[in-house]
Order: C-alpha cells, then structure tokens, then sequence
C-alpha cells in the first residue's frame, strides 16, 4: 500500500526541518517574532501556541505579542475534542503536556473562546497559495478554526520554502487567509474572504 499524499507530503517537510542548523533556526525565530509584534492591535486577543521541535517560531513569538499589548491564548488539548484555551502568562507557566507539548498551566477556557480572536496564528507544515494548510494529522485544529470570529485573520505559520504552490485538500480542511514566514513576512493567501481582512 502506498503512503497517502500528505503523508508523503509530511514526511518530505519533517525530515528537511530536522536538518536544519540552531543557528538559522535561532534567526528564523527572531525574524517570526519582530513580525508577530505587529499582528494585532493592542487590547485584542490572538490565539497562538508554543512551538515544539522542529516548528518554527518560539516562546519570543508570544512574549513579543504580549509586550505589543495583545492578550495570547495558547491552546490546550483533549484527545478527539476541539482546542480549549489557556492564557500565556510566560515561559515559567508553561507545562509538560500530551504529544510532547507545552501548554499553560491556569484557567481553562472552553473552544468557543477562538470567537474573540482577532488573530489566530495555526502551526502547519506546509500551506500554499490556495491557502490550503497541512498539519500533522491530528485533527486538533479542523475540529476548531471553523469557531473562530468570520473575521479572524487565519494564519499559518511555516519557513519559507514550506509555502509551496499546492498541496492535497480533504474536504474538511479550513483554508489559511495568511502565511507567516521568516524571510517573506506576512503573505496573503487565495481569494477566501477571511483573506481580504485587514491585519491590525
């Protein structure tokens, strides 16, 4: 039996990131996190997460947001359940977690929560210019991006060479608006009309 497409798709990406130096990973993380601090107006809520491993990014992404006067929510994760959301308080606040995750440590709040979001920054390892996302096949965001605000500004945060020109698409899958990249910055993607929503 052959590996399906995403499957294929997957394992291209994380082998690749798992060659990547600390070095350009410690600039790609600081590029993403100068361009963080000006997703979202001051006083708004956006819901990121911690990166773990190979992701890109870093917990400076969310001090970097949270020093621009944003409130961040982190997700937190029940098995077969949408994401519930916890605020980032900082590192020291962070917890172990199921699937080698961090998450935060105090109050929970339910998945409807992503409604308030202005900005939702979705971990993905790949997305392309249809803004079509691949994840890691967990389900963990399909079962919740379609709660976040029409509105909300979805964006896909991956490294350059991860926006690629197509990718396969289940009918379940909830297309990005955004990329966020190291090199590229921001980048708007397909004609969906969370799309044409102004960022800040």
């Amino acid at each position: 039996m052959h590996p399906s497409p995403k499957a294929v798709w997957r394992d291209r990406i994380l082998t690749a990131r798992r060659k990547l130096s600390t070095e350009r990973r410690r600039i790609e993380d600081t590029a993403l996190a100068t361009v963080a601090a000006t997703l979202a107006p001051s006083g708004s809520v956006v819901c990121a997460y911690v990166p773990v491993g190979s992701e890109p990014g870093s917990v400076a992404l969310l001090d970097a947001l949270s020093e621009a006067g944003v409130t961040v929510l982190l997700p937190v994760t029940r098995t077969g359940e949408p994401l519930s959301w916890a605020r980032y308080l900082g590192e020291n606040t962070l917890v172990a977690a199921n699937f080698g995750l961090r998450e935060p440590s105090g109050e929970l709040f339910p998945p409807e929560t992503v409604a308030e979001a202005h900005t939702v920054l979705v971990p993905a390892l790949a997305v392309d210019g249809r803004g079509v996302r691949l994840g890691r096949g967990a389900g963990f965001y399909d079962r919740t991006l379609h709660l976040a605000a029409p509105t909300a500004a979805l964006i896909a945060v991956v490294r350059d060479d991860e926006l690629v020109d197509e990718l396969p698409e289940d009918p379940h899958d909830i297309r990005m608006g955004w990329a966020l990249t190291p090199g590229k910055g921001l980048v708007r993607l397909g004609s969906d009309d969370r799309a044409e929503q102004h960022i800040s």
